[in-house]
């Protein structure tokens, strides 16, 4: 089974606020997950984004693919490097 790098949402309605997991890729959006990454709130401006570029590095190692959103914020905190 694959494991993906994605987002998991949170809040309440109209005030989304995500979390960034690895997760099964078979799991469901807001269901188990492995372990959290990082946070996403995009209701600030600019928009928050945290992510602990340890856990992250590992799971890229481990071979874990991360969606085209959480690939596109990876890149915007420059955490992203190769063609991982």
């Amino acid at each position: 089974m694959a494991v993906r790098i994605r987002l998991s949402r949170k809040g309440t309605k109209k005030r989304p606020f995500y979390r960034i997991v690895a997760a099964h890729s078979e799991a469901a959006r807001d269901g188990k997950f492995l372990e959290i990454i990082g946070t996403y709130n995009p209701l600030t401006d600019p928009a928050e984004i945290r992510i602990d570029s340890e856990k992250l590095r590992i799971w890229l190692d481990r071979g874990a693919q991360p969606t085209d959103t959480v690939r596109s914020l990876i890149k915007q905190k420059g955490l992203l490097t190769g063609s991982a």
